[in-house]
């Protein structure tokens, strides 16, 4: 890498920067087409890891029919197991980026995740696709973080909130999509062209990525991981993820649940305990940004909500509608096509008003629309009239608040610690998402056990109560930000 300067910073970002490559002319910001190729290449990526999170859910019952003899609560670990262990390994995985470099780190996790994605689809045995699935996971969770980490160290400070947008609604885009897309994989062939679909996006990413992606990493200021805390804290969000994820099925009561819960509150306490010397700087630059601590409590929060009406609106339509598995992919479409058409104009907004004040509204639209499921959406089906207000309104509150929220929890930090900051975030909105879910679940029922209509209404209004709690945490979010006096991403818009 060159040794030309990054532009000065104000704030939290003052300290450390990311050195960024020589221009041919100054102030004058590498080509624009390799930009993009980094945008394009990180948010394919992001879309990946983030599609697998909820693609295969739809495909489990063909692959039970693949593996007849193999228990349900075994073979759901072919689920359950990618969410543990992308969620378990986020933050070891955004620090290993920080320390050894986020290119080489997320190249590797890029092939690791494809190949395993090609292997699943051929694995012969349910252990075998379990194992392989676990492998998908560890290489999502390489990928996740330096991905935000090379948009963030690529882009000048006032384009940043434009590529957190793009890669936050690509996340979002592909968590949503994923559930019709493997109704229509699997309609159209088997539960094993949802892993394969992976190869030709993974293939061209690589490609791509070998030739647009520039390392980084600030060796100057680099930490090595305090290794004790880390395996605590992977272990801690292990046990937590298992038990959310596992309490629906094994019950909440179960000491299997119970143990976890406790084992992982203990865990977190020896976390807090530890003492706090030089060499644990980036422990106490989380704890003393506020801006940071909130923006990812509203994120678990608004995951929680947007995770759960993915299940809620998929069982409404194919069990109290009757739709189809691709009807109800058609009906759930236009909430992903509003998001991604207005993340451009949601970056705008937050780039002029502040990043809390635009999640908070998009917490609101998304609140409106749930509520207007929960009131509209009847017995009969009407779709013009009680479905399509209420997934254009849901879908223009993500790409308010998704990528706002993503940016608040990464803004403030210095560039050092993008990765370890990009993995925090993304560790909170998937304990957000699998908590969401245990409640949808908990509320509406397993897909084969569907409760009748006045649970769906009620799974809605814990949707919306979720949405109003994080547009509270983004009101907070804006005083935060001011009391910090960083002024938010206006402060570093070009004049």
């Amino acid at each position: 890498m060159g040794a030309a300067p990054a532009p000065a910073r104000t704030g939290a970002n003052a300290d450390t920067a990311i050195p960024v490559p020589p221009t041919s002319r100054a102030g004058v910001h590498p080509r624009t087409s390799r930009t993009r190729g980094v945008l394009v290449v990180c948010s394919i990526a992001a879309f990946m890891a983030f599609l697998d999170a909820t693609i295969v859910n739809i495909a489990f019952p063909s692959i039970h029919r693949s593996f007849p003899h193999v228990a349900t609560s075994w073979l759901s670990w072919v689920l359950n197991g990618y969410n543990i262990v992308f969620a378990a390994l986020l933050v070891p995985a955004g620090q290993i980026a920080d320390l050894v470099g986020r290119r080489r780190v997320f190249m590797v996790g890029l092939a690791m995740f494809t190949a395993a994605s090609a292997a699943c689809a051929g694995a012969g045995s349910s252990e075998l696709l379990i194992a392989l699935r676990a492998v998908q996971a560890a290489g999502a969770a390489l990928v996740v973080p330096a991905a935000l980490a090379l948009v963030l160290g690529e882009l000048p400070a006032h384009r940043r909130i434009a590529g957190v947008t793009l890669l936050s609604a690509s996340a979002a885009v592909a968590a949503a999509v994923g559930p019709p897309l493997g109704g229509v994989l699997v309609r159209a062939s088997s539960w094993r062209l949802v892993f394969l679909v992976n190869l030709p996006l993974g293939a061209a990413a690589w490609l791509v990525g070998r030739r647009a992606l520039r390392e980084q990493r600030d060796p100057e200021h680099g930490e090595v991981p305090d290794i004790p805390t880390v395996v605590l804290l992977t272990i801690a969000v292990g046990l937590l993820a298992l038990g959310v994820t596992q309490g629906p099925d094994w019950g909440w009561d179960d000491p299997r649940i119970l143990g976890s819960f406790a084992a992982a509150v203990g865990l977190l306490a020896l976390v807090a305990a530890r003492p706090r010397g030089r060499e644990y700087g980036t422990e106490r630059l989380f704890l003393r940004l506020r801006s940071v601590r909130t923006a990812n409590l509203a994120v678990v929060v608004f995951a929680a909500a947007f995770y759960a009406k993915i299940l809620t609106d998929v069982l409404f339509l194919t069990s109290v509608w009757g739709y189809s598995v691709l009807e109800a992919g058609a009906a759930i479409t236009p909430g992903p096509l509003f998001t991604v058409l207005l993340a451009a104009p949601a970056a705008r907004l937050a780039r002029r008003r502040g990043l809390g004040p635009t999640s908070g509204l998009g917490a609101i639209v998304y609140a409106c629309g749930c509520a207007w499921y929960a009131l509209r959406a009847g017995t009969s089906a009407h779709y013009a009239a009680d479905w399509l207000p209420g997934t254009v309104l849901t879908g223009a509150g993500i790409a308010l608040a998704f990528p706002t929220l993503t940016a608040a929890a990464v803004y403030a930090l210095p560039g050092r610690l993008y990765g370890t900051g990009s993995a925090v975030n993304s560790t909170a909105r998937q304990l957000g998402g699998v908590l969401g879910i245990a409640g949808a679940v908990a509320i509406v029922g397993h897909a084969g056990t569907v409760g009748p209509h006045h649970v769906f209404v009620a799974a809605w209004y814990y949707e919306a109560i979720a949405a109003g709690l994080t547009a509270l945490g983004a009101l907070w979010l804006a005083r935060v930000e001011r009391a910090e006096g960083r002024g938010g991403p206006r402060a570093t818009a070009p004049a």
